[in-house]
């Protein structure tokens, strides 16, 4: 999905999802009707090949992103956070605890993921450098 031919249009992006489970499939054992859940950018992998084995989805050939993916459960693509539904593999679901505001639990599904992997692994020196060197470049051609 990184080509831009690749993308159906009109297209708006809307991936932070948040809200409660209105339907389960036979086979879910994680969530039931009426729980608070979060969706984050994938909906879906194919878990076959190398990259899902090693639990690295986001790398999969055939992930399902959550918006201008196709969908392979009801058709047409994904429509992503500003759909009326969406159907999402139970494993790419989050559970939102009560005490937090589905309001408040959005924006953890994009930004703090994002922040949370490399607050884990030690990465943050190379984040840091990272963010600045993109920073310097930014303030450089925003001056010019």
């Amino acid at each position: 999905m990184a080509r831009h031919d690749a993308y159906r249009l009109p297209c708006v992006p809307g991936h932070e999802i948040a809200g409660r489970v209105t339907k389960v499939g036979s086979s879910v054992t994680k969530f039931k009707v009426g729980d608070l859940a979060g969706v984050g950018c994938m909906v879906d992998s194919d878990r076959t090949c190398p990259e899902c084995k090693q639990g690295f989805e986001q790398f999969c050939n055939n992930m399902v992103l959550t918006y201008n993916s196709p969908d392979k459960h009801i058709g047409g693509v994904t429509y992503g956070g500003y759909s009326d539904t969406i159907v999402v593999d139970e494993n790419f679901v989050l559970r939102i605890p009560a005490n937090l505001s589905l309001a408040g639990a959005a924006p953890l599904l994009c930004a703090g993921i994002t922040t949370f992997s490399p607050s884990t692994t030690g990465e943050w020196a190379r984040a840091r450098k990272w963010a600045s060197s993109a920073w310097a470049v930014w303030a450089t051609w925003a001056s010019s």
